[in-house]
């Protein structure tokens, strides 16, 4: 006579954690009220207490070796980084060329801020700022030059 095990979402065994009846060192019945994760599965509390440091140990190591594993897959899959490229300009003043260096004048933008006061944003040349663009100065042209 066969008996069929059914196996379906009714079913949920599998669900649970081994729960032994008996010590696999001592051979004495375990009787425990709640099975917590912590609990050990295959001793009484009394054969428990000689290998906690074992128990302990092996957990420890099994974790340090599972994040070692992480950590060497998360370096593996790393996308190189591009390599830093500096560019510099060679600005070598030649003796033979004497051009005339031509100083440009530094204004202020003067535009109205939302305090009412003019803006003090440095410009090259008589223009407003980015955030002043198309707005009018509050003072005049030869208020708003740099003396430097």
């Amino acid at each position: 006579m066969r008996i069929a095990v059914r196996k379906g979402p009714h079913d949920l065994s599998f669900l649970t954690n081994y729960r032994p009846n008996f010590c696999s060192e001592c051979g004495e019945k375990i009787v425990r009220l709640r099975w917590r994760i912590w609990t050990s599965r295959r001793f009484c509390d009394k054969c428990f207490r000689r290998f906690v440091k074992t128990h302990w140990s092996q957990r420890v190591c099994v974790t340090i070796v599972i994040l070692c594993f992480g950590i060497l897959i998360g370096r593996g899959c790393r996308r190189e980084r591009p390599p830093l490229v500096i560019q510099r300009t060679a600005s070598v003043p030649t003796q033979n060329s004497s051009r005339p260096v031509t100083i440009e004048q530094t204004y202020l933008c003067g535009a109205k801020t939302k305090k009412g006061t003019p803006c003090s944003r440095r410009v090259h040349g008589p223009v407003r700022c980015w955030q002043h663009k198309g707005a009018a100065a509050m003072l005049p042209q030869e208020k708003l030059i740099i003396g430097e």
